[in-house]
């Protein structure tokens, strides 16, 4: 089994956090998790957060990136 392209993949992959952490860390990615479907309820002593509208986004731009790394490969 050839190993150059699992290496170069997960370069990439490690570029890809490298990029979002950056754009997280700049404040660019600062409306993800408080879309509309995003579910928080605070309290006096318990805080709950269910990004489920954030997830399914995350899920669906995952998913489409996937499907054309497939294509491309």
């Amino acid at each position: 089994m050839d190993r150059q392209p699992l290496g170069f993949w997960i370069v990439v992959a490690g570029l890809a956090v490298v990029v979002v952490g950056l754009l997280v860390w700049g404040g660019a990615l600062g409306w993800f998790g408080r879309l509309p479907g995003d579910v928080r309820v605070e309290r006096e002593n318990v805080r709950l957060y269910f990004p489920i509208t954030s997830m399914l986004l995350a899920s669906a731009l995952l998913s489409l990136l996937v499907a054309l790394l497939r294509r491309l490969l």
